[in-house]
């Protein structure tokens, strides 16, 4: 499990999950998850709410495919989709790879037997 932070951009029916390597400290930008990506394009996460009242305890998987960004007009629409998202990452600069997930499947689930 790596844990990252990331902006969702609607078009039309298609959903697209962006995230960048930012410029915090590491070793190298070229880190291992954009290796896995290129090995084995089918990616997955999941986000999930955590509250003290388990009705309220829910979680969504996102299923697609990872690409690191190549056109320069997508690489805008994600770095303004992540900075309008994250206030840290409206003065710093992106030097680094940004990577697409094209979705093809959302699933979830909620505590609230109601919803």
């Amino acid at each position: 499990m790596v844990p990252f932070v990331f902006a969702i951009v609607e078009t039309g029916e298609e959903l697209t999950a962006y995230w960048a390597v930012d410029a915090k400290p590491k070793r190298t930008q070229a880190i291992r998850r954009l290796e896995n990506i290129e090995a084995n394009p089918v990616v997955e996460f999941v986000v999930d709410g955590y509250e003290e009242d388990w009705a309220e305890l829910w979680w969504v998987r996102v299923s697609g495919r990872g690409r690191v960004v190549a056109s320069d007009d997508e690489r805008a629409i994600a770095i303004e989709a992540l900075r309008e998202k994250y206030p840290q990452y409206r003065t710093r600069p992106f030097t680094g790879p940004v990577v697409a997930i094209d979705v093809d499947r959302v699933t979830g689930w909620s505590g609230d037997a109601s919803g």
